[in-house]
């Protein structure tokens, strides 16, 4: 079993300048996080909550990371990454080793060699998607990858401490399983899918259901045998919901009460220094001579205030949920699709906006950006028209139909329901491989003068992708 497991992850000879290649840029990018936050971020701290969560701004990733390897705790929420914060245990006792060698905080550089790992598998096994199953050949597959990754939250995915690079890895590792699978006519395993989907899931839950996808698209009618149906869906699912749950209630409740309990105790405390304070005015104001009366006058403005008539409108961060529960808060069922598609979906996700540069949208960035240059609405729909042409391209394929159910299930998920819509780019790492790997099946069907200089383009549009987005995020680093 581990024999196959170090056979896979093994780097083939024609890999290796592609691979090395994306290493150096991994590695590059990966050193300009480091390099930003280094002195904020790694001395040894009490708390490290506040440091990072308050501090850390590149668009809306969130470094919870950093802190979980700081300090461990169930810091990410149970119930959309049920599994992360143990799958993290090891490199917080990794680093609570090198606190002790050098004095400092560590984490920075272990969570950058996760992210470069992999980041560096990614672009291993699309290669190898685009090899194995679509059967391109190794210099247009290189190319394909390195297309991929100009897109700007790939690059940004593969640097900033979230768990969508490691969720992009597991989700590649699945459909080069799958694809080779479908070719060879070997079925998945119950014990498979149940370890693809504790691993995929337990990162992020709603992944786990492209697990059962791959089961489904590989197995066929047998996905629905009985036993198979218990013992690899119904099984599997309970137990990462019954941990899920476990966890809430033994370690995620008990914090939430104490914060509430010492939020409230703060604002009890607040409230006394308020009212003695105010007494204390009163009596000033009796003493002074002071009517009553003039206590309902208007107060003079601070002047940290706005001017009256000034005052600036409450930015909308999201639109109107479909309700405010645990999960169905994150949806939005009023902002505009057609615009967010353009702008962010197809849009942010693969070129940066210049204007309000990786904002925050949680903090200061609109909802919707808008590109200030018809060449960046131009290279948008390159991108899209390859893709579309590509399902067409691929229709009879059986392993693009199950790429294609990963990529329905995001829609869904972020345009239908609107999920996470507002910052919907953020997520651009569950469903962006569809993008290259349809456009595989384009090369795939052409051939001679055609397929090379179908190729060229190809390669120019990557070219300034890589220029663009490297140049914007260059700039927001150094800044």
């Amino acid at each position: 079993m581990m024999r196959k497991i170090f056979h896979i992850f093994g780097i083939r000879r024609q890999e290796r300048p592609i691979a090395l290649l994306m290493l150096l840029v991994l590695v590059a990018l990966n050193a300009l996080v480091v390099c930003k936050y280094y002195d904020l971020f790694t001395p040894v701290q009490k708390y490290y909550w506040p440091l990072f969560i308050h501090n850390f701004h590149i668009s809306g990733f969130d470094p919870i990371t950093y802190s979980v390897v700081s300090d461990w705790t169930e810091g990410y929420n149970v119930y959309r990454h049920p599994l992360l914060a143990f799958y993290m245990y090891v490199p917080y006792l990794i680093n609570q080793g090198l606190i002790w060698l050098t004095g400092i905080n560590c984490a920075m550089f272990i969570v950058a060699t996760i992210q470069v790992f992999c980041g560096f598998y990614s672009a291993v096994f699309i290669n190898r998607i685009l090899t194995d199953v679509v059967s391109l050949r190794q210099r247009e597959a290189d190319l394909l990858t390195l297309f991929f990754f100009s897109f700007a939250f790939v690059m940004l995915s593969a640097m900033v401490p979230d768990h969508f690079i490691i969720s992009m890895m597991l989700l590649l590792i699945a459909l080069w399983v799958s694809g080779r699978r479908m070719l060879s006519g070997r079925r998945f395993k119950a014990w498979q899918t149940v370890l693809y989907f504790m691993l995929t899931a337990g990162t992020s839950l709603n992944n786990g259901l492209k697990i059962f996808l791959s089961s489904l698209f590989v197995n066929g009618r047998l996905f629905f045998r009985p036993k198979h149906l218990i013992m690899a869906v119904l099984l599997p699912s309970a137990v990462i919901w019954g941990v899920s749950r476990v966890v809430y209630a033994k370690m995620v409740w008990p914090r939430e009460m104490a914060q509430k309990k010492a939020r409230a105790e703060k604002k009890a405390r607040q409230a006394r220094i308020d009212s003695i304070r105010l007494a204390h005015d009163s009596i000033l104001m009796a003493h002074d001579g002071v009517t009553t009366h003039m206590a309902g006058k208007r107060k003079a403005p601070s002047p940290l205030a706005p001017p009256e008539g000034k005052k600036p409108k409450p930015r909308v961060r999201q639109g109107q949920p479909i309700s405010n529960g645990e999960f169905m808060r994150w949806t939005d069922i009023s902002t505009s699709r057609v615009e967010s598609v353009v702008e962010n979906l197809f849009g942010e996700s693969i070129q940066l906006h210049k204007s309000h540069l990786l904002e925050d949208e949680f903090r200061s960035r609109p909802m919707i950006v808008r590109y200030t240059s018809a060449a960046n609405y131009m290279v948008e729909a390159l991108v899209v028209l390859l893709f579309v042409v590509g399902v067409w391209c691929g229709r009879r394929s059986r392993f693009l139909w199950l790429v294609m159910s990963y990529f329905a299930l995001d829609m869904v998920l972020h345009v239908g329901l609107g999920f996470g819509l507002n910052e919907v780019y953020i997520m651009s790492a569950h469903w962006i491989y569809a993008i290259p790997i349809t456009t595989a099946f384009i090369i795939a069907r052409s051939s001679g003068r055609g397929r090379r200089m179908l190729c060229l383009a190809i390669a120019l549009l990557t070219a300034w992708l890589w220029v663009y987005n490297v140049t914007l995020i260059t700039k927001y680093m150094i800044c």
